[in-house]
């Protein structure tokens, strides 16, 4: 109570301010006086920390999230305005009202200004009325970093960028459902990309088919075996699996729901995203676990689960993958494995992976459910 108390406080101080103050006509801010709801904090990185050789860390919906070394940074927030890097290198405020993107209605994704990395989607973004751009949850929690913040004699959780250790501004138990949190973001510390625009390298995910940043030990591949909490789980435990997601793919809506999914009318399919190191286990191998985990002769079906978006598919990122998964079920067409049943497996290129909610991620770990799928290792 302490806390939202002072939050309150503070956002009637910096209404109070910002009205005061204002902006400037070329929308300069007021650097003496704004932002108190959103204070300057210290700086979030230090210079003399020691840089230590990271291993790759990717996020759930297939993103590289590891932190790039201090160098790095240094040479990407050089580009940055004398604002954006006030904000985002010394955890700076812009004042309230003021921001470019607050008013911004169109669909898309907003990025790390420095890095690049896609941190909120346009879909949940709402009018807080506090002046600073708002959502009620990140595009991937494994985005945003929190870091407790108790300046100005508050404690309030600020929100960094994952990849680059940027600020981006603080977040808040007062928001909407379903998460009830407010990420109060700063306009300069994000940049936007509209929907359909063709994002730049170190905003896409690794080896997503189409270019985009791929580590030379990183592979992506996708299967739909029925609910996808089994198969994920499973594939998790891979050896050489570095990361395995729940999502929806083969559809024909954007941004699709799992309610929406489950009606069986937008086309989609209950679908894992399966990171790998191919020099630690080859596509050969997921094919013969995923093969293991379902049965592939049930049509739209697995188990007890019936409808489009339970069928077995597998969708192929290259011409590569699709000429080895057609053979591995031609082998095992003629292997005998399945007596006369045909296998109902559909081979197609792979369309938009479209990442499920975060409660649906590691379902079975979780919650201690427990799944008719087979453990293939």
């Amino acid at each position: 109570m302490r806390v939202w108390i002072a939050h309150q406080l503070a956002a009637v101080i910096a209404a109070i301010v910002v009205t005061a103050a204002g902006c400037d006509m070329a929308g300069a801010p007021a650097h003496n006086t704004a932002g108190m709801a959103e204070a300057e904090t210290v700086s979030t990185r230090s210079s003399d920390t020691p840089e230590k050789t990271m291993s790759p860390k990717y996020s759930k919906s297939g993103y590289d999230v590891t932190s790039l070394p201090h160098d790095a940074v240094a040479k990407l927030a050089a580009k940055l305005g004398p604002e954006a890097y006030r904000i985002t290198q010394k955890a700076g405020t812009e004042p309230a009202f003021c921001g470019n993107l607050l008013d911004n209605h169109k669909d898309g994704v907003y990025v790390c200004a420095v890095c690049g990395l896609p941190l909120f989607s346009s879909q949940h973004k709402f009018n807080s009325g506090t002046g600073w751009p708002s959502f009620y949850q990140p595009f991937d929690p494994d985005h945003i970093v929190r870091k407790t913040d108790t300046g100005y004699g508050m404690v309030r959780t600020e929100i960094l960028c994952a990849r680059c250790g940027s600020h981006l501004g603080h977040v808040f138990d007062d928001g909407p459902k379903p998460t009830g949190e407010r990420y109060c973001l700063n306009s300069v510390s994000l940049k936007f990309h509209e929907k359909g625009a063709q994002l730049p390298p170190e905003s896409q995910p690794v080896n997503v088919g189409g270019g985009g940043a791929q580590p030379a030990s990183a592979a992506v591949a996708y299967f739909a075996g029925g609910c996808f909490w089994g198969v994920e789980h499973y594939f998790h435990r891979g050896p050489g699996v570095i990361d395995a997601v729940s999502g929806y793919m083969q559809g024909h809506v954007d941004h699709p729901t799992y309610r929406q999914v489950c009606s069986d009318t937008t086309g989609h399919a209950e679908t894992v995203k399966v990171v790998y190191d191919p020099t630690k286990i080859t596509y050969r191998r997921l094919l013969e676990a995923f093969f293991t985990m379902h049965d592939p002769t049930q049509l739209n079906r697995q188990g007890p689960d019936s409808g489009e978006q339970y069928r077995s598919g597998i969708w192929y990122v290259d011409e590569a993958q699709k000429r080895e998964a057609e053979a591995y079920i031609k082998e095992l067409a003629t292997s005998g494995r399945y007596g006369n049943r045909r296998i109902e497996t559909q081979v197609e290129p792979a369309k938009t992976f479209w990442p499920a909610e975060e409660y649906h991620q590691e379902y079975i770990a979780k919650n201690g459910a427990a799944c008719h799928v087979k453990d293939p290792w």
